[in-house]
C-alpha cells in the first residue's frame, strides 16, 4: 500500500498596508517590470511585492525590514499631506493553501501569491486603511456638530459662529470627495476584468473588512453632518436678515422722527 505524500506547510508572509499621507504622487515612477500601472505595483527583492495607491496608501507583502525601509524612504518626497495619525494594518498571508479564504484569526489564505491575487488582496486592505482614516475624521466632525445641535435644542437658536460651521462643512465635503472620488470603495479592482475567477476571493476580503458597510455608514454620517450644519447656517442667515430688516426699520423710524421734529421746531419758531 503506497503512502500518501506528506502535506507541504503553507508559506507565511507578512503584508502591511500603510497610510502615508493624503496622496502619493506616482508620476514618473513607472517601470518596465511593473505588475500593474493602476495601482502602480512592482516586485521588490526575492519575494516582495508593493502596490501604491494615489489616495495615500502603500501595501507591502513579503518584504524584509530593510527592503520595506528602502521603499518607504524612496516614497518620502512623493507623499502629499500628512495624516493626523499613521494608520496601518498588518495581515499574515498563508501561501500554498488549497483554496483562497480568510481564516477565523484574520489571516488570509491564498493558493499562491501570483500578481493577480496580490492585487486583489492589496485593493481590499488598502481601502480598509483609507476608510479607517475617513472614519476617524468624520467622527471628529460629528463630535463637533452634536453640541451645536444641542445648543439649538436648548436655546432655540444656534451659536453665531458661522465661520466655524462653514469649516465643518468643508471638512465633511473633503472626506466625501475622497471617499467617492479617489478611494471608490464600491469599485472592484481592475484585475477582476481579466481574472473573474478571483471574484470570490475579493468578495471574501470585502466581507472580512466590511468595506461596503463601512462606506455606507460613512456616507450616512456625512449626509447628516452636511444637512445639520447647512440648516444651522440657514438659521443664522435668517436671524441676520431679520436683524438687518429690524435695523432698517429703526433707521426709517428715526429718520421720520427727526424730520417731524424739524418740521415742528420750524413751526414753533
Amino acid at each position: 500500500m503506497s503512502e500518501s505524500p506528506p502535506s507541504v506547510a503553507p508559506l507565511r508572509f507578512t503584508a502591511r498596508a500603510l497610510l502615508l499621507g493624503d496622496r502619493i504622487d506616482l508620476v514618473g515612477l513607472e517601470r518596465a517590470d511593473a505588475i500593474s500601472a493602476s495601482p502602480l505595483a512592482f516586485h521588490v527583492g526575492q519575494n516582495g511585492k508593493v502596490a501604491l495607491y494615489r489616495y495615500g496608501v502603500a501595501v507591502l507583502a513579503g518584504l524584509t525590514p530593510l527592503e520595506e525601509e528602502d521603499v518607504l524612504a524612496r516614497l518620502k518626497d512623493r507623499v502629499v499631506g500628512s495624516p493626523l495619525r499613521k494608520e496601518d494594518e498588518a495581515v499574515t498571508l498563508l501561501v500554498g493553501e488549497a483554496e483562497d479564504r480568510v481564516a477565523p484569526n484574520g489571516a488570509v489564505a491564498l493558493k499562491d501569491l501570483s500578481n493577480e491575487r496580490f492585487l486583489v488582496f492589496a485593493d481590499a486592505i488598502a481601502k480598509s486603511v483609507a476608510l479607517a482614516r475617513d472614519e476617524r475624521e468624520v467622527n471628529i466632525v460629528f463630535d463637533k456638530v452634536e453640541p451645536l445641535a444641542n445648543v439649538l435644542g436648548r436655546h432655540g437658536r444656534p451659536m453665531r459662529n458661522r465661520r466655524e460651521m462653514l469649516r465643518l462643512i468643508g471638512q465633511a465635503l473633503g472626506v466625501q470627495h475622497r471617499l467617492s472620488g479617489r478611494v471608490a470603495v464600491e469599485d472592484k479592482p481592475d484585475v477582476l476584468w481579466d481574472r473573474p475567477d478571483l471574484e470570490r476571493l475579493f468578495a471574501r476580503l470585502e466581507d472580512e473588512y466590511e468595506l461596503k458597510e463601512r462606506g455606507q455608514t460613512l456616507q450616512r454620517k456625512l449626509d447628516v453632518i452636511v444637512e445639520t450644519v447647512r440648516a444651522l447656517t440657514d438659521i443664522i442667515d435668517a436671524d441676520r436678515s431679520s436683524f438687518m430688516e429690524l435695523a432698517i426699520v429703526l433707521l426709517i423710524i428715526t429718520e421720520i422722527g427727526i424730520s417731524l421734529f424739524e418740521i415742528l421746531f420750524a413751526r414753533g419758531r
